[in-house]
């Protein structure tokens, strides 16, 4: 009888190893929306609240002239007052 053996040689195994990077431009993008947004925001308030302060001032002024009116019609009635007793 003949002995029959199997002789197997095993080559060795080729690993590849695929690395993967994730490109961040998307997020850079949507960080730049946010940021241009944000500043957007902070000159709309900024830009408001000057508006109510103009308005503010312009309302003392308008006050202030009326004060200064009402003041002068009381005396002119009170010159007139006087020379009509003369």
């Amino acid at each position: 009888m003949a002995d029959n053996t199997d002789s197997r040689e095993s080559a060795p195994r080729e690993t590849t190893i695929i690395h993967e990077t994730r490109s961040g431009g998307a997020g850079w993008v949507i960080a730049l929306v946010l940021i241009l947004a944000l500043i957007a925001g902070v000159w709309f308030l900024t830009q408001r609240n000057r508006s109510q302060v103009a308005r503010d001032n312009a309302v003392t002024a308008a006050a202030n002239n009326v004060g200064e009116a009402a003041r002068d019609v009381g005396n002119a009635a009170q010159d007139a007052a006087n020379n009509s007793s003369k």
